[in-house]
């Protein structure tokens, strides 16, 4: 469970979370959504201690992420932020292989070559082991990268818009890897999502930002109706129910 409390982060003059509480269940897809600059990637970014905090506190199965060491850290809770820069020609293998690096510390043993071809198989990228970036679509970039933190063998995987500039096949394909990660290999997902019929498709769990606080949290069914949309995006749309969880009519 990741536990955040009366968490405040400012950036210059402007409150970006302010006194935000949330508990994240394990074991499931959480979804945070809310329109832009709600603060959904500086909260992931904290909870990842990509950002130091500044007010409040953050616990990850009771560890504390302002107090805990690094390396322990690392084994705990992985992150895909929304920008990563790899070097083009490296090839699928040598990627996912990084991230053993809290593990191996650059001394990658047999059992960590293992894990590396686990996260192959799991994210179906076997057949391009041996390919390099570069020759990739971005769909099966994204999933080499995924791949990544999938290695890296923790509890947590946390994931900042990973869906950015993935068509709508590669989109649906992500998802269903995701929870499949959550349902088959005990993987917790927390992920940024923009587009909500996303998140109401493959979440157990929904929470909506608002001017850096929480509005709303639950099941899909209960947190995405007309009135959210309405509220949260300033849109009116309509809400229809499909398999029981709810789509937004576009």
């Amino acid at each position: 469970m990741i536990s955040v409390q009366n968490l405040t982060h400012q950036l210059g003059q402007q409150t970006i979370l302010n006194e935000l509480s949330l508990t994240i269940p394990k074991g499931k897809v959480t979804a945070l959504v809310g329109a832009n600059g709600a603060g959904k990637s500086t909260l992931l970014s904290l909870i990842a201690r990509l950002m130091k905090l500044q007010k409040g506190q953050i616990l990850i199965d009771n560890m504390s992420v302002g107090e805990t060491p690094n390396d322990a850290l690392a084994k705990k809770l992985s992150i895909l932020p929304q920008s990563i820069h790899m070097e083009p020609r490296l090839t699928v293998r040598e990627l996912v292989s990084f991230g053993r690096y809290p593990h191996a510390k650059g001394r990658m043993q047999a059992a960590d070559w293992d894990k590396v071809a686990e996260a192959l198989k799991v994210l179906d990228l076997t057949d391009l082991a041996d390919r390099q970036l570069d020759t990739l679509s971005g769909g099966q970039r994204q999933r080499a990268y995924v791949a990544m933190t999938y290695a890296q063998d923790t509890d947590y995987m946390l994931l900042d818009e990973p869906l950015n500039n993935m068509d709508i096949a590669a989109s649906r394909s992500l998802m269903r890897v995701l929870r499949d990660l959550c349902e088959h290999h005990g993987r917790t997902i927390v992920i940024v999502l923009h587009d909500i019929n996303y998140a109401s498709a493959y979440a157990d769990n929904v929470v909506a930002l608002a001017e850096g606080k929480i509005d709303q949290q639950g099941t899909p069914l209960d947190v995405v109706t007309s009135a959210f949309l309405q509220r949260i995006y300033g849109t009116a749309a309509k809400v229809h129910i499909l398999d029981n969880r709810p789509f937004v009519q576009v």
